[in-house]
């Protein structure tokens, strides 16, 4: 009689994310706040134009949304874990509410402004990566986690097609300083669903060192790993290529002659194959299936740009990005792999390096294709980004598998959630 089948473990749905009640509150505090710092973004940079009628000064507002990443994620992270979670989120909260109140002070100086700027993106790291490492605690470390972080994903990108049209809507309607009183509601908002609805845990690690060095401590042992540091590339690099169509969408639009209607369009385009991607992969592929196809997927994320090339039209382009969006679904099995890399006691610093990074290589990318155009021309800089993308990231992908496949004697024990329980017992924070 031959052997039975053994059945394949059931796979996770997003209906069982959100029946954990703390992640709920999760959710709805990352979507308030982020829609409120989008807002902020528009209102700042509108304003800053109004007091100095300088394009480059509005555009530096912009900018500084990236460079702070890198002193947050490196100089704070140690706040992460050595501070209980919930606290750690509430006061990042209203610190960026404190920092936007000021904002809308009649008559602060442009200097302020842009402080105040810099201010609320360097606490968003470590937010982020606090609210990411707590997340197993809420989700477990296995598929609901991976889902979970899915879901705020696909906030993410949603926020970015609502929030710059509602943003853009609301200052018809009213001043710059004005919409900026609605991000200070929904980062107080945030704050009130954190504290009071999710759970108090203590912290990771106590507070041994200083926190600097603590922080310089975590990343120099969070990069010094084979496979944790593979796996930041993975992450980071093809974020870096990627950027290039939306970095120059404006130019593009402006060559190609379709207007404002054709440049939402451009805009638009990598965000809804980003969500498409993502809610397929986490909705019809089992948590195997996810790890089995990411490097495959990472390989070719950026490739479609090279379609650039052939000088495509606004109906192709929209296609290709579509399709560059849609293979974003590869970092839902980094995301796995990078959860079980990292030991529990450095999972808050991990989180927020990974943050912080994430950030500022985008900033870096969107500089760069800015720059690379002004050479090549709108189509080569593109196309080019795709084929060298699609090269660095096979070499990445080789090393992640080889990291995999000879993980370091030397690496820490991991100390991890065993499962996934029923959030109404084993809850923790995030936004």
């Amino acid at each position: 009689m031959p052997a039975a089948t053994p059945t394949p473990a059931p796979t996770t749905r997003y209906k069982a994310v959100f029946a954990v009640r703390e992640f709920r509150a999760v959710f709805a505090a990352h979507a308030l706040s982020l829609l409120g710092l989008i807002v902020s973004e528009i209102s700042l940079s509108v304003l800053v134009y109004d007091l100095t009628g300088s394009p480059l000064m509005s555009a530096l507002t912009f900018a500084l949304g990236f460079l702070p990443y890198v002193i947050g994620g490196t100089l704070l992270a140690g706040v992460a874990d050595r501070f209980p979670a919930r606290r750690v989120l509430v006061s990042c909260d209203l610190l960026c509410a404190a920092c936007v109140a000021v904002m809308t002070l009649p008559g602060a100086h442009i200097g302020v402004l842009l402080a105040m700027r810099c201010g609320v993106a360097a606490v968003s790291p470590v937010f982020q990566g606090t609210r990411l490492a707590t997340l197993t605690d809420i989700l477990g470390d296995g598929d609901r986690f991976v889902l979970g972080r899915s879901l705020l994903r696909i906030v993410s990108q949603s926020a970015l097609l609502v929030g710059f049209g509602l943003g853009g809507v609301l200052l018809m309607a009213v001043s710059p300083r004005h919409a900026l009183l609605i991000t200070v509601g929904t980062f107080c908002a945030s704050a009130l669903l954190l504290r009071f609805g999710t759970r108090r845990r203590p912290a990771r690690t106590g507070a041994a060192a200083p926190l600097v060095r603590d922080s310089l401590k975590g990343a120099r042992q969070v990069l010094a790993d084979r496979r944790v540091r593979a796996l930041l590339l993975l992450f980071w690099v093809p974020s870096m290529f990627a950027v290039a169509p939306e970095a120059l969408a404006a130019p593009y639009a402006d060559e190609l002659s379709v207007g404002s209607a054709g440049l939402g369009l451009l805009m638009c385009a990598l965000p809804v194959g980003t969500i498409a991607g993502e809610l397929y992969a986490g909705a019809r592929l089992r948590p195997a299936t996810r790890e089995r196809i990411a490097l495959p997927l990472v390989c070719v994320a950026v490739l479609p740009y090279a379609g650039y090339v052939l000088h495509p039209g606004l109906a192709l382009s929209l296609a290709l990005l579509l399709a560059a969006g849609a293979t974003s679904a590869y970092t839902l099995g980094l995301d796995q792999w990078f959860v079980r890399a990292v030991p529990q006691e450095l999972r808050g610093r991990a989180m927020t390096l990974l943050q912080a990074g994430l950030m500022t290589i985008q900033g870096v990318g969107m500089a760069l294709a800015g720059v690379v155009a002004e050479f090549a021309g709108v189509r080569a800089t593109v196309a080019g980004a795709g084929v060298l993308g699609a090269l660095v990231c096979v070499l990445l992908a080789r090393e992640a598998r080889r990291s995999e496949a000879a993980p370091e004697p030397s690496r820490p024990s991991r100390t991890l959630p065993t499962d996934g329980r029923d959030g109404a017992d084993h809850h923790v924070t995030g936004r």
